[in-house]
């Protein structure tokens, strides 16, 4: 089998942050984020689709095994993060503004460590219904 195949996964999570600069004034984060900026934070349903490309393996026909999957976006991602304020509660968050951009990112650098490196690695994540990212792009 020298064809590569997709594998996808699906999960859902809760999450709060606020997009705000320190660097700039009140008026400018206002301007420049909108309802994002408020100071008493938001939430989203985030729905995270993980994307794994490879050779099936010879023995038993998986790219990757769903359920093996599964369990890693569930300890590594899904328990760090879902109901959770980014802002407030996650480390990677405290110096980067937690745009759905760059918690793709960060979604992304945690799964690499756990995913053989042989196989292809993207994140999709939905913020609402109509904004999502993928990252890394091809």
């Amino acid at each position: 089998m020298a064809n590569k195949v997709a594998v996808y996964r699906k999960e859902h999570f809760n999450a709060a942050h606020r997009l705000h600069n320190p660097l700039w004034d009140e008026a400018t984060n206002k301007t420049v984020f909108g309802k994002c900026n408020n100071p008493h934070y938001h939430g989203h349903n985030y729905e995270l689709i993980v994307k794994v490309v490879g050779l099936p393996n010879k023995e038993t026909g998986y790219v990757m095994d769903t359920k093996k999957l599964s369990e890693i976006i569930q300890l590594h991602v899904i328990e760090k993060f879902d109901h959770r304020n980014f802002n407030e509660d996650c480390i990677e968050f405290k110096t980067m503004n937690p745009t759905v951009e760059n918690i793709a990112i960060v979604i992304y650098d945690i799964l690499r460590k756990y995913i053989n490196s042989d196989l292809d690695l993207q994140v999709r994540l939905y913020e609402t219904e109509k904004n999502f990212v993928d990252y890394p792009v091809s």
